[in-house]
């Protein structure tokens, strides 16, 4: 790709959207991809998708892109590519902005002159969390305020996406969202990201009450599929990449543990049913895949799948994060309020994640 593509802001067929946020790109330095049309082009929606440059974000945009709406997608790169959304580049619809949701005056700037939010960007992944405490807590407790205090101020729809993360430790057998939230000490760094996303709710559960603004939470369970990396501890891509090279599969723990794994492609079917959803606003709810697999299990399925040489190797929490880290044996989602809201129901399963995955890594 090549460097920012800027049209001229005074042409006639740019709306006083596009002056600003050409005015933003030209005082902070920030690149800007794409085109828009302007505002009086029929009755499609604009959309700001923050971390739309990521793994989930950047389905999300592929699919509101396909069905026509107008995107823009803040990011800054910092777990997103823009390879995953560079195939948009020459669409008229798409606009990229690089920059983070800690910048209000940007963030403010871009919900103004849209008609939704689809808020995604976060620090994630397990080794970031441990590593970057500090940045992870301010880039997901602030960065959503800032996303919130703007969404409030011009009255704009926002969805959100909150974590499986938050039910902590409960291995119920299926965890619906009324379910308690069991979590470790506060020294234990790994519950952090639990914390931050239980903030996020709150804020917009609060918003909703007392403010009476439109606020959805969208809690995701395990979500994988092409375009996820398993550099930042996500399993699944973690181990196909591993298998694919031949190279030992680790296990971390005793691979008991269990999981449910949800694609994406089924994942972004139920956000995007939720965002329409007026019974939906105000509460968190489920999104994920209840067929339960040990992540041992896990390692031999990819192993066949891949036929791969590969074999299992057994890693202590401890060697691979830190002294004193805690995970959770087991953590099922109870859907019963997603399909009652909007009928969904998944159409992959773990073989289709694995092959499609497969496919995308070759």
């Amino acid at each position: 790709m090549e460097g920012p593509h800027i049209p001229d802001p005074q042409s006639t067929l740019f709306s006083p959207w596009k002056s600003r946020l050409h005015a933003i790109c030209a005082s902070t330095g920030k690149q800007y991809y794409g085109w828009v049309f302007p505002a009086y082009q029929g009755e499609l929606l604009k959309y700001l998708v923050t971390g739309g440059a990521g793994f989930v974000g950047s389905h999300l945009v592929d699919r509101l892109i396909d069905r026509g709406d107008f995107v823009t997608v803040l990011d800054d790169f910092s777990t997103g590519k823009i390879e995953n959304v560079a195939h948009h580049e020459d669409n008229p619809r798409f606009v990229m902005v690089e920059g983070s949701i800690l910048d209000y005056k940007t963030v403010e700037t871009l919900v103004e002159d849209c008609d939704r939010v689809l808020h995604l960007a976060a620090a994630v992944g397990v080794f970031n969390v441990i590593k970057y405490p500090l940045e992870s807590l301010t880039t997901n407790i602030k960065g959503s305020e800032n996303v919130f205090h703007a969404c409030l101020k011009f009255k704009k729809p926002v969805l959100i996406t909150s974590s499986s993360e938050v039910y902590g430790k409960n291995t119920s057998d299926l965890l619906n969202e009324d379910s308690d939230r069991v979590i470790g000490a506060p020294q234990k760094i790994r519950w952090s990201y639990s914390d931050a996303k239980a903030v996020d709710e709150s804020m917009a559960i609060a918003l909703h009450q007392q403010k009476a603004l439109e606020t959805r939470i969208v809690r995701l369970f395990n979500t994988v599929g092409p375009r996820q990396v398993g550099r930042y501890g996500m399993v699944v891509p973690r181990f196909v990449e591993a298998a694919l090279k031949g190279e030992p599969i680790n296990v971390y723990g005793t691979g008991k543990q269990t999981r449910c794994f949800g694609h994406v492609s089924d994942v972004v079917d139920a956000i995007l049913r939720i965002d329409v959803c007026l019974e939906a606003i105000g509460k968190p709810v489920n999104i994920g895949v209840n067929q339960e697999i040990s992540i041992y299990d896990l390692a031999l399925r990819v192993i066949a799948r891949t036929n791969s040489t590969s074999d299992v190797q057994f890693q202590s929490y401890e060697d691979a994060y830190a002294q004193g880290f805690e995970d959770m044996e087991r953590r099922v989602p109870d859907n019963a309020l997603l399909k009652q809201l909007t009928g969904w129901s998944p159409k992959k399963n773990i073989d289709n994640i694995i092959d499609d995955l497969i496919a995308f890594i070759n």
